[in-house]
């Protein structure tokens, strides 16, 4: 149904920086046994296989090298230590690096892939771009960080797929890349990117705390006892479906009425919490009890342009790495489950954040907690909120238009996870991928509990 056509590789553009060496940060090496994130960006673009070919593909080509010269650090690799004793993983660009690019086309159906009821996961994975393999070189292996796939739905519409190890960056940063290659191409050349962004081109010097080298090496102690393992890009068979769920704004605030008025001693209650609170309610209730008593929900959030203990002064905006925190909120399931189960999981998401991330940035105070912390979630059943509403994949156009949909593959992964996007009118998509059944029940249970 699709068929690969190329397989290239972009480097960046003669007279770009000639190379670039980067040790791992902590908030780097917390990813580096993480598969790959994963995200399709489909395009309501009708375009004959002759304008593809002939315009739309050079074009992308030039315009992503061209991106490569200020965003570097997507064509490095990850050099990770054999001797995991006497050396860190670093990143590394030398000339003649470059991004893996796949051009294809597909028979797939568009209209079904960007619909919002359930779909097999696995048809999705057509239009995702392989992981080059790990090579050996010297005393290091050699981890290829990104790869990307553009696929043409002829007469229809085109997919850009993205996967990329999770160290080289958060999905900010990834965002920013997005929108820069979107920007250049749109546009012919990169002046018009550079003019807008001449005060805020990406920076990848890793950031220095007092604490960093202590730090890098608490959490490299722990993660070279892990081993490295080539990244599962494909999962296949997934065993999922997956399927979109529209939170209207008038369904955000009716949810802010209900807890102003069974709560009001909740303050800081905005539409993330509702949202989450009532995606992770509905997930409890339609999974039924859990094997331990307590659920939890995992909370991120970006630690840029905050001063604290850690950092003083705070790390920049234009920051390109991993920079993610947060916190974790806890409800027994009885609670959560029950029917004012909503009150309960916005109560402890809003008390969550209110200790870890909004008062003081409690979550950067001892960051080396995370390695201790974490492991105590594990038998409980846990939900991931995966992005934010305030990181637009839709925004990046390439000239055809803001995206029509975004696929967060990377939900597909073990365990239970859901995404958070804008819709362009305001209303908030929940992106959702579970087993069949589980999705049957959630979809039943999401449609009627908004009207409670």
């Amino acid at each position: 149904m699709t068929t690969v056509l190329e397989t290239c590789r972009i480097p960046p553009p003669k007279g770009a920086a000639a190379e670039l060496l980067l040790q791992l940060s902590f908030f780097d090496m917390m990813w580096l046994h993480f598969n790959t994130t994963r995200r399709l960006i489909f395009y309501n673009h009708p375009c004959s296989e002759a304008e593809f070919f002939n315009t739309i593909v050079p074009n992308l080509k030039h315009s992503l090298s061209l991106t490569l010269k200020h965003h570097l650090l997507v064509a490095a690799n990850l050099l990770y230590p054999l001797d995991a004793d006497n050396s860190k993983p670093a990143f590394r660009y030398i000339s003649g690096d470059s991004v893996s690019l796949t051009i294809a086309v597909s028979g797939l159906d568009f209209d079904e892939l960007v619909a919002s009821h359930a779909r097999e996961s696995d048809q999705f994975y057509d239009l995702l771009p392989r992981t080059p393999k790990m090579s050996d070189e010297g005393s290091y292996q050699i981890v290829p960080l990104i790869s990307l796939q553009v696929t043409l739905f002829p007469g229809r519409g085109i997919c850009v797929g993205l996967s990329n190890h999770h160290s080289l960056s958060d999905g900010r940063s990834i965002l920013g890349f997005m929108k820069a290659w979107a920007m250049i191409n749109k546009s012919g050349d990169d002046k018009v990117f550079v003019s807008r962004n001449v005060e805020s081109l990406p920076s990848f010097e890793r950031p220095i705390c007092k604490d960093s080298s202590r730090l890098n090496g608490i959490f490299w102690d722990v993660m070279k006892k892990i081993p490295l393992k080539p990244a599962a890009t494909h999962p296949l068979p997934t065993n999922r479906v997956r399927a979109s769920f529209i939170l209207r704004q008038s369904d955000t605030k009716n949810l802010k009425n209900l807890i102003f008025s069974a709560r009001p001693n909740i303050d800081r209650v905005s539409t993330f919490v509702v949202a989450a609170a009532y995606v992770w309610t509905t997930l409890a209730k339609s999974l039924g009890p859990a094997g331990d008593e307590n659920e939890v929900l995992i909370i991120g959030a970006d630690a840029r342009g905050r001063r604290n203990a850690l950092f003083d002064p705070p790390v920049a905006v234009n920051y390109f790495g991993n920079l993610l925190g947060g916190g974790v909120a806890r409800v027994e399931h009885r609670k959560l489950a029950a029917e004012d189960g909503f009150f309960a999981a916005a109560e402890a998401i809003v008390d969550e954040m209110k200790a870890k991330i909004y008062d003081g940035d409690e979550f950067l105070k001892s960051p080396e907690n995370l390695l201790t912390e974490m492991p105590k979630y594990r038998n409980m059943r846990a939900l991931a909120m995966v992005g934010s509403p305030k990181l637009d994949f839709t925004e990046a156009d390439f000239g055809w238009g803001e995206a029509e949909k975004v696929e967060v593959l990377s939900l597909d992964g073990g365990g239970y996870s859901v995404s958070l996007s804008n819709s362009g009118d305001g209303d908030l998509v929940v992106g959702m991928s579970l087993t069949k059944e589980e999705m049957e029940a959630f979809a039943s249970m999401f449609a009627t509990g908004l009207y409670m």
